[in-house]
C-alpha cells in the first residue's frame, strides 16, 4: 500500500507554507459547523423529550465554549512571546488553555456516556440522537486547533535596528 502512495507528491506541487493557517482555520470552521448541523438535524427529527432529551445539548454548548476558549489563545501568548501584561500573563494564558482543553475532553467523554449510557445500554429503538450528540462533540473537538508559526518564522528569526544617521539596518541577533 505504501508503494502506491509514494508516487503521490502533492506537497511539492503546492506551497503550503503561508496558506497552512488559513486552510487549517477553514477546516476547523467546517468541522465546527458540521457538528452543530448534525445536532440540529437530530433535534428537528426527534423533537420530543422521550426520543431526545434536550438536556443533552449542554454537552455541545460546553464543547463550543471550550472551542472558543482554546482558539482565543495564540501560541505566542502560551510561549510568553507576545503577552507579558494582564491578569496573570503567560501563566494565565496557560491556565486558560488548560481549562479549555479540560472542558473539551470532558464534553467528548460526556457525549460518549450519553451515547452508550442513554441509548445503547438501554436498548432504545432510536439511537440516532445519541450518535448525533457524540458526533457533534467529536467534530467540535477535532476542530480545535492552535495556529502554528509560518514556515518563514520557524526557520529564520532576526532582530535588527536602524543605525542612527545612516539609515542602514544592523542585525542584533539571528536564530
Amino acid at each position: 500500500m505504501s508503494g502506491f502512495l509514494e508516487g503521490l507528491r502533492c506537497s511539492e506541487c503546492i506551497d503550503w507554507g503561508e496558506k497552512r493557517n488559513t486552510i487549517a482555520s477553514i477546516a476547523a470552521g467546517v468541522l465546527f459547523f458540521t457538528g452543530w448541523w448534525i445536532i440540529i438535524d437530530a433535534a428537528v427529527i426527534y423533537p420530543t423529550m422521550e426520543e431526545f432529551n434536550h438536556s443533552y445539548h449542554a454537552c455541545g454548548v460546553i464543547a463550543t465554549i471550550a472551542f472558543l476558549m482554546i482558539n482565543a489563545v495564540s501560541n505566542g501568548q502560551v510561549r510568553g512571546d507576545s503577552y507579558s501584561e494582564g491578569c496573570l500573563g503567560q501563566t494565565g494564558a496557560r491556565i486558560w488553555l488548560f481549562i479549555g482543553f479540560m472542558l473539551a475532553f470532558g464534553s467528548l467523554i460526556a457525549s460518549m456516556w450519553i451515547l452508550f449510557g442513554g441509548y445503547v445500554a438501554k436498548e432504545k429503538a432510536i439511537v440516532y440522537p445519541g450518535i448525533a450528540v457524540f458526533f457533534q462533540n467529536a467534530f467540535i473537538f477535532f476542530g480545535l486547533r492552535k495556529p502554528a508559526p509560518s514556515q518563514q518564522q520557524a526557520q529564520h528569526v532576526t532582530c535588527s535596528h536602524s543605525l542612527p544617521g545612516t539609515g542602514a539596518r544592523q542585525a542584533l541577533w539571528t536564530e
